[in-house]
């Protein structure tokens, strides 16, 4: 019953400091103030967490729903990736979208904690990614040679641009999940690569593939 009491008391904590931080901003909720619309005291709220920044991390979490991600496993590693880039929890969008640019303020004054909202936010996405192309390249449906940091900057950059400049509701951003991966696919898709046109011309014509000018050392996919 006890620990029944404390994961309430924890629940009514994080709900009251997002509906605060979302009303009056980061630097205006106070510690009290979370106490005294949670009705959970401020010793039981440092019993969980050992300063705010802890709690507001966990608030994050919460409003983002990173405790409760799906898993994306179907089998289908192009369509789980899209869907790995595209996810937002349908939980908390309105206060969600409130929240960041309090946030993205915050954040601008206090480095350390900007860092460990950006780490705690995008490590999910990328363990999936990670994972999801292992398993591509295992399939044969990947390069063996991909290059894992430089394939995550390419695949997250355009979802990190769509959140900072492009964002203008709650929706999730599929349309451009799709693009970024199929773009991806076709530059590192064992199956949709093609034999460039020197190759094919060489292949009909029975001659050497070998360019015979600097521009025809270029390889056309």
């Amino acid at each position: 019953m006890g620990r029944t009491r404390s994961a309430a008391a924890h629940q009514k904590v994080l709900e009251a400091a997002l509906k605060l931080v979302a009303e009056r901003g980061v630097n205006a909720t106070s510690m009290d103030a979370i106490a005294a619309k949670s009705g959970v005291s401020k010793a039981t709220i440092y019993n969980h967490w050992p300063d705010k920044d802890a709690l507001l991390l966990e608030m994050m979490a919460e409003a983002h729903g990173l405790r409760s991600r799906p898993v994306f496993d179907s089998g289908d590693t192009r369509a789980d990736m899209i869907a790995a880039l595209a996810y937002r929890s349908p939980e908390y969008a309105d206060i969600r979208e409130k929240l960041m640019p309090q946030f993205v303020a915050y954040s601008a004054s206090n480095r350390a904690f900007g860092s460990a909202w950006r780490d705690m936010v995008m490590e999910p996405p990328r363990r999936e990614l990670r994972a999801l192309m292992k398993s591509g390249v295992e399939k044969g449906e990947l390069a063996p040679e991909l290059d894992f940091e430089l394939s995550l900057a390419l695949l997250l950059g355009p979802i990190v641009y769509w959140h900072a400049f492009l964002r203008r509701s709650s929706q999730a951003p599929r349309e451009l999940a799709e693009g970024v991966v199929d773009a991806f696919w076709r530059a590192f898709g064992l199956k949709s690569r093609r034999p460039s046109k020197i190759r094919l011309h060489a292949e009909k014509t029975g001659e050497s593939a070998r360019p015979t000018s600097p521009s025809q050392g270029l390889t056309i996919r």
